[in-house]
């Protein structure tokens, strides 16, 4: 086998142990920069899929930010119907993205043998819409929904995977459209060839049509070999219906394969429509999972699909407790080993962090003696009592410095202190920071990459 933690191996003999806790096996696929293995967990015995990604790799194809946001994303959906990224680790020249393992196989495979019955096709399309609908309630958009990344495990029931070109809401502009033209050609949407900007929830829904039309036709509705000749029938959604579809289907697909995105039909009026709902109101076919008796409210969603242990689970915080602290910023920030932070930021920002065993409230109020101490003005947030800013009372090189300074939980016994520069000159900040630490000394537990005593 191709050993892929050289860096990192412990035990005996063949077998190659990554970081202590997991023991690696067969070669499941690989991309330009990544490779997928099946592995065990040593503690639990329990088989998972390892994505080990070379940073060297990505950085020279200048993908980091896309490596972060599928963290982030993975991190953010939690859904019976979605693969599960159960952890994050690396080392100085390798990320481990360890990942529940879905030992079905794609649903491409199926397909590709023929066109399912009808049940099986609505059992399928009904986790789908489930998983994507979820996933926008979150401000993910996936961007690249085909078979091919619809997994199946042992009980048939599907988990969407590859987040590798969805999209956060921050990646929209300002006339709040996604504009980067991606996915794979026969299930994109007309809108995103045209390049003008898109609503990335009705781009996927465009691609759940596709993916219908293909499980109940066991081939694409847009499929030529001249691939400019594909996309003019995309731009016109040009296709015919087989005749073997019933009129409930070819009516829903007609409302998602429509080329104008604002009159294409919602996922909200997908799950109401006749096709999707006479799954819905049946018991007994075993197809549908209790989540999907109802449509979910985010926080229902979250309650039913969170099974993660304590410490992953997000904090329920009250209005008077600080923000939490997302647990892949903390460990690229904080954890010994592998500090993350400087590979997936482009720019480097004036900020620097440290952890503290000590509650919100006793941090604010050292925070409030130190600025006092230095001679630094405080302007406190009206929206979060955990944030203030320190103003400098003298003109400096760029005006006056702005600090700002705010405390996340990150669990119930462990904050992080974040401070960033919002206004004036660099090399002054670096000289606050300097003249700060001191102070903090009793609170701190660690500083951004220092080793935690």
């Amino acid at each position: 086998m191709d050993d892929p933690v050289e860096d990192c191996r412990s035990g005996a003999g063949n077998r190659h142990i990554i970081l202590g806790k997991y023991e690696m096996g067969r070669l499941l696929g690989q991309g330009t920069f990544a490779k997928v293995y099946h592995a065990r967990d040593l503690l639990t015995a329990e088989s998972v899929a390892v994505k080990v990604i070379k940073t060297e790799q990505v950085r020279k194809q200048g993908l980091m930010e896309q490596i972060t946001r599928e963290i982030a994303v993975m991190r953010l959906v939690r859904h019976p119907n979605v693969v599960q990224l159960k952890e994050v680790m690396a080392t100085k020249s390798k990320i481990f993205l360890v990942m529940e393992y879905v030992k079905g196989g794609e649903l491409f495979t199926k397909i590709a043998k023929g066109r399912l019955k009808e049940n099986l096709a609505r059992k399928y399309f009904h986790q789908l819409i489930s998983a994507v609908d979820y996933c926008h309630s979150r401000g993910v958009y996936h961007r690249d929904l085909k078979p091919e990344n619809l997994l199946l495990d042992e009980n048939e029931d599907l988990k969407v995977s590859d987040f590798g070109l969805s999209a956060l809401p921050e990646q929209l502009r300002n006339d709040g459209l996604l504009h980067t033209q991606c996915g794979t050609p026969a299930y994109i949407s007309p809108e995103v060839l045209r390049k003008k900007g898109y609503d990335g929830s009705k781009a996927d829904t465009w691609s759940c049509g596709v993916i219908l039309y293909a499980l109940l036709a066991g081939c694409l509705p847009f499929r030529e070999d001249n691939l400019m000749h594909m996309y003019k029938k995309i731009f016109k959604a040009e296709y015919e219906f087989p005749p073997w579809f019933s009129g409930d289907a070819r009516r829903l697909i007609s409302k998602l394969l429509v080329a104008d995105p604002s009159q294409r039909i919602t996922i909200p009026a997908v799950m109401r429509s006749p096709w999707f709902s006479r799954g819905l109101k049946t018991s007994d076919g075993g197809f549908l999972a209790p989540i999907l008796l109802k449509t979910p409210s985010l926080v229902d969603m979250t309650e039913k699909v969170d099974e993660t242990s304590d410490s992953e689970k997000p904090m329920r915080r009250s209005k008077s407790s600080p923000r939490f602290y997302n647990a892949f910023e903390f460990i690229s920030s904080m954890s010994s080993g592998f500090d993350l932070s400087n590979m997936f930021e482009s720019n480097q920002k004036s900020e620097s962090l440290f952890t503290s065993k000590f509650c919100a409230s006793m941090i604010m109020n050292k925070l409030e003696s130190i600025a006092k101490k230095l001679n630094f003005k405080i302007l406190y947030s009206n929206q979060n009592e955990y944030k203030l800013k320190m103003e400098g009372i003298s003109e400096g090189r760029k005006g006056k410095l702005l600090v700002t300074t705010e405390v996340f939980e990150v669990a119930p016994e462990v904050a992080v202190v974040e401070f960033s520069k919002t206004a004036g000159d660099t090399l002054e900040y670096k000289k606050f920071e300097e003249d700060v630490r001191p102070g903090l000394q009793d609170i701190v537990w660690s500083w951004q990459g220092e080793n935690s005593s």
